[in-house]
């Protein structure tokens, strides 16, 4: 979406502003369908810079991620202009990859379609 969908804009700025960071969301983004809970950027942040720190290869990167906005935004200040997922996987036919989930972030305005819920395989 060139311009984001205001409801979805709507969703990413009450996570933003911590209220709630409960909403599970799935999108899809230039054919990849990504599912998960949404976090607003400032946790977003702090949980990718605790995994990166515990890494001996891309420790330094931490700091690049911990750097970031700490405070919720206050309602005053621009919109969002992307989400991030935690716990998300992408979909790729049967399976969620990765299964445990990742960390994703995605632009509001590259969203194609959008659905509130997170989408889970059952194996039968």
């Amino acid at each position: 979406m060139s311009n984001p969908d205001e409801l979805l804009v709507a969703i990413a700025a009450e996570v933003e502003s911590q209220r709630s960071n409960q909403m599970s969301l799935t999108v899809v983004v230039g054919g990849a369908v990504i599912t998960g809970r949404l976090a607003p950027e400032a946790v977003w942040r702090e949980r990718v810079a605790e995994v990166l720190k515990d890494s001996d290869r891309l420790g330094p990167f931490a700091d690049v991620f911990a750097g970031g906005p700490r405070e919720p935004r206050p309602a005053h200040d621009e919109p969002p202009t992307h989400l991030h997922f935690h716990l998300a996987r992408i979909l790729q036919g049967s399976l969620g990859i990765p299964e445990t989930g990742g960390m994703y972030r995605v632009a509001l305005k590259d969203i194609n379609a959008w659905t509130v819920g997170d989408l889970r395989y059952i194996d039968q």
